[in-house]
């Protein structure tokens, strides 16, 4: 996240696990839910201070400008945690937390869950604010969320298949692929096409959240005129053609016609080449060498991970066979599958993908043939 913030010529100030923290402006707090393809949602820090008690804590956000910060009419979600403080308990902190909210401007508050790892979906998709509080050590941290809906809800992903993966996870998987869009791309196991669809964004250049609208436009003196000229900015860089080929694979055809559908709405659909085909059927675009990127059953909530072992295997056979010099990134949980490809991957990064444990392994197929290994057997007919 901290590369793709220094690209949007963002300086991080802070790292930190699950997130990191720069000084920016409210305008560019705009443009980085508008261009961030990665982030799950954007924090406007409001306070900072310390509390060791219920009611000092109360005395504390009673002091601040809820008015100049919460749109009027609209309820308040609070999200607290709370880690090694003498105020351990969440509810009776949201409590104080939303008096001070009702004596300051009359809007209702609601509490929320305390934060968990992976950011969960909520099911409420009423417009709402949420305000994150967090106390750590005694010192408390009150954030605006500038986001409203997680921001790997792009708005074009109707259509799913089975353990469809995340928009934002997709384009983390890109960005550590190191995948060059001037170069092909091929996902052999596309699902219901999130990764090619994002890889076809990322190559044309387009915001990935540039049809949907965010918390921030709600808040008091937000420039509605200067969000208007952002989002025209976005679209006049936007390229008219992906600049190389785009290829999802599935031998699902359900998945196939899912990714269609969701290429059409996402506005890529001239983009990508969708094929129903196994992995031993596959076949890269003639020329230049390119990236595999997916995310491949690994015996979770899909196939058994007995079973898989000759599917990877299959595909380091197919990648030695016809993929020479080709970079492969998988996306894999915790049981070392990769192993049975017989392709040389290393470990980049490690996230969450629906509450499970995940690893993003990176490394290139050998250009040139391994005796005894390089022939694919292909079934009847495909």
């Amino acid at each position: 996240m901290a590369g793709e913030l220094g690209r949007l010529g963002v300086t991080v100030t802070a790292m930190e696990p699950g997130g990191c923290s720069a000084t920016v402006s409210l305008p560019d707090v705009a443009r980085l839910n508008l261009e961030l393809r990665i982030a799950t949602r954007v924090l406007v820090r409001r306070a900072h201070f310390a509390a060791r008690a219920l009611g000092e804590l109360e005395r504390k956000a009673g002091l601040l400008p809820w008015a100049e910060w919460l749109p009027a009419g609209l309820p308040v979600v609070l999200r607290v945690s709370c880690k090694k403080s003498r105020l351990y308990h969440q509810k009776a902190v949201a409590e104080r937390i939303g008096n001070a909210i009702r004596s300051s401007t009359g809007l209702e508050t609601t509490a929320a869950g305390g934060e968990t790892e992976g950011e969960p979906e909520s099911a409420d998709d009423t417009p709402h604010q949420l305000i994150v509080v967090r106390f750590h050590r005694d010192e408390c941290t009150i954030s605006c969320d500038s986001s409203g809906a997680l921001l790997h809800r792009r708005g074009w992903r109707l259509a799913t298949a089975k353990a469809p993966l995340r928009e934002t996870l997709a384009a983390a998987l890109l960005a550590a692929s190191g995948w060059d869009p001037a170069t092909p791309l091929l996902d052999p196991f596309c699902g219901a096409g999130t990764i090619p669809i994002e890889a076809a964004l990322l190559a044309r250049r387009i915001a990935p959240n540039l049809e949907r609208s965010f918390a921030c436009e709600r808040w008091p003196g937000f420039d509605t005129t200067a969000m208007a000229a952002l989002r025209a900015a976005a679209r006049a860089r936007m390229l008219p053609a992906a600049p190389a080929a785009i290829i999802g694979a599935d031998r699902d055809a359900g998945a196939i016609v899912a990714a269609r559908s969701n290429a059409a709405r996402a506005g890529v659909a001239a983009d990508i080449e969708w094929r129903e085909a196994a992995v031993s059927a596959l076949e890269p675009p003639p020329g230049a060498t390119g990236s595999v990127v997916t995310n491949p059953p690994y015996g979770v909530r899909i196939g058994d991970t007995r079973d898989l072992r000759n599917l990877y295997a299959r595909l380091g056979s197919v990648a030695r066979a016809h993929l020479r010099g080709w970079q492969v990134t998988l996306l894999l949980g915790e049981t070392p599958l990769e192993r049975s490809t017989g392709l040389s991957l290393r470990q980049v990064l490690t996230t969450r993908n629906g509450g499970l444990r995940v690893r993003v392994l990176t490394g290139p197929v050998p250009d040139t043939p391994i005796e005894g290994i390089d022939q694919v057997d292909r079934p009847p007919g495909r």
